[in-house]
C-alpha cells in the first residue's frame, strides 16, 4: 500500500512539473511491511503448530481403551448397558400403562391423541 501511495505521488509530481521524486523512499516502504526476521517468525509458528499437535496426539491416547480394559470387562459392561436399556425401555412402558389408565380413568378415549404421541 505504501508502494501504491509512492507511485501516485511520483505520478502526480512527474504530471505536475515539479523536480522527480527520489526512489530511496519506496524501497524504505517496502521494508517497512516485511518482518525483520522471517525465520524466527517461522520458527515460532512451527513451535505454535508442534505445541497444538502434542496436545491432539495426548487427547487421542488419552481417549484410546486402558489397558485394564479386558475383553471379559467390555462384555460386562455392554451387558450392563443392555440392562439398564432393558429396564428404560419398561420404565417408558409402564408410563404408558399409566397414562393409559387415567385417561380411561376421567372418561377420555384411551388412544392416544396425535398429540400426544
Amino acid at each position: 500500500s505504501s508502494l501504491r501511495i509512492s507511485f501516485v505521488m511520483l505520478s502526480a509530481s512527474c504530471n505536475s512539473g515539479a523536480p522527480p521524486a527520489s526512489f530511496s523512499n519506496i524501497q524504505t516502504a517496502i521494508n517497512k511491511d516485511q518482518p525483520a526476521n522471517p525465520t524466527e517468525e517461522y520458527a515460532q509458528l512451527f513451535a505454535a503448530l508442534i505445541a497444538r499437535t502434542a496436545k491432539d496426539v495426548d487427547v487421542l491416547i488419552d481417549s484410546l481403551p486402558s489397558e485394564e480394559s479386558t475383553a471379559a470387562l467390555q462384555a460386562a459392561s455392554l451387558r450392563q448397558l443392555e440392562e439398564e436399556n432393558h429396564e428404560a425401555k419398561i420404565q417408558s412402558a409402564l408410563a404408558d400403562i399409566a397414562q393409559s389408565q387415567l385417561r380411561t380413568r376421567n372418561g377420555a378415549p384411551s388412544q392416544p391423541s396425535p398429540a400426544e404421541s
